[in-house]
């Protein structure tokens, strides 16, 4: 089957057992309308760590059915952070989700090294599912929202990840464009050299299971007609599967870009934790998150 829309892969988890859900500060209309939807389909059961008084006022303002989920009352986001992510540790849930809390308090949860989700040593990043009607199939884009600056290393690491999602949801030998803005290899970017490093690695069976080109600016990774008129022969340009973008400057406007301009159908994962997290923005709509869970859901694995 091949993923050209996140609605895909929502047919792909709809063959699996339910997945348990646990919320950090859920106490926002559109994570408890994602909640709700993911229930009522059948997806998931939901535990959300929150103040049970503000959720149920919420909730009726919106008609949301909380009977339909688990609510366990406490006073405060950091104490919700907390045992949001201890219950995915305890793997009482199987995938963690940021409700109404700043970003950096919720990472820091997921990084804490008594009860968080990053094993020793181990790389945390960011990826979106970008589903554009302008492209002809669905598009995995990092870092956007969590490495600033990756190092060369880090690069090869976000590779890995990506590509270990991209089949997970059902991609096969995903093709992977490493991006500049230019084509060629120059020495005073540094982006164009990584990228050719990167390449260069892939041919030698270094990084496996896809296809890696680079450097390659974003008209060629896209677009099969400017490889043509620019005369680049790639297997991956006009048919990238995976984007990796130079720094997070470049990959957060690219998203933004998509989900304010494009009307792109997205969602967003942290990748290199134990199990599935997801980071969506506090403003995120109700669509961004549901298919942030379903997403998480099909990374989940078959247990």
């Amino acid at each position: 089957m091949e993923i050209k829309k996140i609605d895909d892969i929502a047919k792909i988890v709809e063959g699996k057992p339910k997945r348990r859900v646990a919320i950090a500060f859920g106490e926002d209309t559109h994570s408890l309308e994602a909640a709700e939807r993911g229930i009522k389909k059948g997806l998931f059961n939901v535990i959300n760590f929150a103040r049970k008084n503000k959720v149920e006022e919420i909730a009726q303002k919106n008609n949301i059915d909380t009977s339909l989920m688990e609510i366990v009352n406490v006073e405060d986001d950091d104490k919700a952070i907390k045992l949001a992510v201890k219950a995915v540790r305890e793997e009482r849930a199987d995938i963690l989700m940021k409700g109404i809390v700043g970003s950096s308090k919720y990472l820091k949860g997921i990084l804490n090294r008594e009860y968080g989700l990053l094993p020793e040593g181990k790389l945390l990043s960011n990826a979106a599912f970008i589903e554009v009607s302008t492209y002809h199939k669905l598009l995995i884009v990092s870092d956007p929202g969590v490495i600033i600056k990756p190092t060369l290393e880090m690069k090869i690491q976000q590779i890995k990840y990506c590509v270990d999602a991209a089949i997970k949801i059902g991609i096969k030998n995903p093709k992977v464009a490493i991006l500049s803005a230019v084509e060629t290899v120059n020495p005073k970017m540094e982006s164009t050299i990584d990228a050719a490093i990167i390449t260069q690695m892939s041919r030698r069976r270094q990084i496996k299971n896809c296809i890696i080109d680079g450097p390659l600016a974003m008209d060629l990774a896209v677009s099969k007609e400017a490889a043509k008129i620019k005369k680049v022969d790639s297997k991956v340009a006009g048919d990238a599967d995976i984007l990796i973008f130079p720094n997070i400057e470049t990959g957060n406007v690219f998203y933004k870009c998509a989900t304010k301009l494009l009307n792109a159908k997205t969602a967003a994962v942290l990748l290199g934790t134990t199990a599935p997290c997801i980071l969506p923005s506090r403003g995120d709509t109700t669509e961004i998150k549901f298919y942030s869970l379903i997403v998480a859901s099909a990374m989940t694995g078959g247990k």
